[in-house]
């Protein structure tokens, strides 16, 4: 199971990875894990937030609809979304595929503070072993 060291995970599955945003402030991609991909089984519908929506940290912002279940995907850090993944509408099943790269869900804008909007997430090693106690 892939767990990239380059991103910052969430104790419910989601990834992060911070991207330089306009406007100073920076965007945080999320997607889910393929841990979470791989315990959902084949994905059948992904609905998003809309650009715009505010989102504050463990926030709901959407559903990952399996053929096994249907999960809530939450917001790992507070802000705008300002990208959704329109491509998963026509093919949810990119989540299962590639859930790190093309499989991504929402970009957010985080304003405000300086530094690691992730910083308080876990680091890939302490993912792993979240995931390896399970």
């Amino acid at each position: 199971m892939a767990i990239p060291d380059d991103r910052r995970y969430t104790d419910q599955h989601e990834w992060t990875l911070v991207r330089d945003g306009d406007e100073g402030a920076p965007v945080v991609r999320v997607g889910i894990t393929d841990h979470a991909q791989d315990a959902l089984g084949d994905i059948v519908f992904v609905q998003l937030p809309d650009v715009g929506a505010e989102l504050a940290a463990g926030d709901p912002m959407g559903e990952v609809e399996s053929t096994k279940s249907v999960s809530d995907v939450y917001a790992p850090v507070a802000g705008v979304v300002v990208a959704v993944n329109g491509a998963l509408e026509a093919t949810p099943e990119t989540v299962n595929a590639d859930p790190y790269g093309e499989g991504w869900l929402v970009d957010i804008r985080v304003d405000g503070g300086s530094g690691d909007p992730t910083a308080a997430l876990l680091d890939a090693a302490a993912y792993r072993a979240l995931v390896d106690g399970s």
